[in-house]
């Protein structure tokens, strides 16, 4: 009997919870959400960057850098607030992203956030989930691929890199073509420590060790991007573990 998924994680930062100690950066300006976002791994600053980009699109729901915006926001805290807050927050955030699509269809932004929430609650919360939400996953992240292949580094590839490598063969997996896209998503960014350590895990399920202990090692050597530190450091701890796992 061919056992099925238990859930798939298929966005761009593909993290389940801090992997590092809170930190307390200088406060910004209240108002300032994109300020408030920049030192989110403060959850209070980011739930009041959350706050105000829910009040702007409530005044105006095409608001179309608020709605994706808030969808971000909301995908963050739905991998780090307490368990039970989670499910209903990521919930929101595909609303968010449904509504940056209505406001801009032809910008990439919204279909990634709404895959992103949507893998989210895929990998957390049960083969239901996983079920629901396999296709519509694969579908905005298409969407993505055909808007601007180049957006946000090579999201959408490291995405659909993802899907193959976390959904079984039967219904549609492949690793073979998780590394494809992985490979793809790092001609735009090289360094990207998501796509790096995908590529090392996709590449271990293959047999490939020695090719995914260098993907690893890439990992921890990548340099800083001031963007993405929090996340760049929760897959530089993944990778250690995972390299700890593979006897390296």
């Amino acid at each position: 009997m061919i056992s099925a998924p238990r859930g798939w994680c298929l966005a761009l930062l593909l993290v389940s919870g801090s992997a590092w100690p809170a930190q307390e950066p200088a406060a910004p300006a209240a108002d300032d959400p994109d300020a408030l976002y920049a030192g989110r791994e403060s959850l209070a600053q980011a739930t009041q960057a959350e706050s105000i980009w829910a009040g702007r699109l409530a005044r105006d729901p095409r608001d179309f850098e608020s709605a994706w915006k808030l969808a971000r926001a909301r995908y963050w805290l739905g991998g780090r607030l307490p368990e039970a807050e989670r499910k209903a927050r990521l919930e929101a955030g595909i609303a968010a992203g449904r509504a940056a699509v209505a406001a801009e269809p032809d910008r990439p932004e919204g279909h990634f956030w709404i895959a992103a929430n949507m893998g989210a609650l895929a990998e957390s919360f049960g083969l239901r989930q996983g079920l629901k939400y396999r296709g519509p996953i694969k579908d905005e992240m298409l969407a993505v691929l055909r808007l601007d292949p180049a957006f946000q580094g090579g999201s959408a590839d490291r995405a659909l890199g993802r899907w193959y490598y976390k959904v079984p063969g039967l219904f549609g997996g492949s690793k073979q073509k998780s590394e494809d896209h992985l490979r793809r998503s790092l001609a735009y960014a090289p360094h990207s420590t998501a796509s790096l350590f995908f590529l090392g895990e996709t590449l271990a399920a293959m047999g490939r060790k020695a090719e995914a202990v260098a993907a690893l090692n890439a990992v921890i050597d990548a340099p800083p991007d001031p963007a993405w530190a929090p996340e760049d450091r929760d897959f530089k701890a993944k990778a250690r573990r995972k390299l700890e796992d593979l006897g390296r």
